[in-house]
């Protein structure tokens, strides 16, 4: 999980950030502050991996505060005032949100950071041997020890669930646990018949019992919809109907 921290001298603004870090699955909150000096604090003692940061703030600027860090942590910077990116970028910001942040803009941003902090670890060489070609119906999942891949049949998995940095893998005859996040997973998944419709899950499609509201049924799991995901999902289980 990536360590966050949100520095806003206007409470209600590091309160929308701390929500959109709550409701990421791969980051977590470490505390949210409207003093840049303790923020600075945390960061020193090697607390935070990523800090979401205003830049006008009356004791210490964003920009005074990216200098005196010292690259010690990544940060991006939020602030309703455009013509500070450059000097940010300039200072190796991850990215730069312009306030009012939705949550779609913020998420990408996230993700920018997910890939500095968390970079994807290489493919054993064992397994980057074998042909990999788009037409496989397959994929391969790290097991509890180090060299333990476990080949697991597309056609064979129910859904996915993610908590924090591990995944379980549900197939209708056993439960694989390993560490990876849900979002890095869900990239190496093809879709169809793979589909994200809530921040937790990932469902096959195809092995979808009913739809309830807002819950899939597969076999006897009610698996739920979240709002992020709800319109796009629907979306495909239309165009799956008028196409069937």
């Amino acid at each position: 999980m990536i360590r966050c921290l949100a520095v806003d001298d206007e409470s209600y603004a590091s309160d929308i950030i701390a929500a959109f870090i709550n409701k990421t699955p791969f980051l977590t909150l470490i505390g949210t502050t409207t003093n840049a000096f303790e923020a600075l604090n945390l960061v020193q003692e090697g607390k935070v991996d990523l800090v979401f940061l205003d830049i006008q703030m009356p004791e210490l600027t964003g920009i005074q505060f990216l200098k005196i860090c010292g690259g010690k942590c990544k940060v991006i910077l939020t602030t309703a005032y455009p013509e500070y990116a450059l000097e940010g970028f300039d200072l190796d910001v991850v990215d730069y949100l312009l306030k009012p942040v939705s949550y779609e803009r913020f998420y990408k941003a996230a993700t920018k950071a997910q890939q500095i902090l968390m970079p994807v670890a290489p493919i054993p060489q064992e397994v980057a041997m074998q042909p990999q070609t788009q037409g496989n119906d397959f994929i391969f999942i790290k097991g509890d020890t180090k060299n333990k891949f476990i080949k697991v049949n597309y056609n064979d998995i129910l859904y996915i669930e993610g908590l924090k940095n591990y995944v379980s893998v549900y197939t209708a005859h056993q439960r694989i646990v390993t560490y990876q996040a849900l979002r890095e997973l869900e990239t190496e998944l093809p879709q169809p018949p793979f589909y994200r419709i809530h921040k937790s899950y990932i469902i096959s499609i195809e092995k979808i019992k009913m739809i309830d509201g807002n819950t899939v049924y597969i076999n006897d799991q009610a698996i739920p919809i979240g709002e992020t995901y709800k319109e796009e999902f629907f979306k495909v289980v239309r165009e799956g109907k008028k196409n069937g």
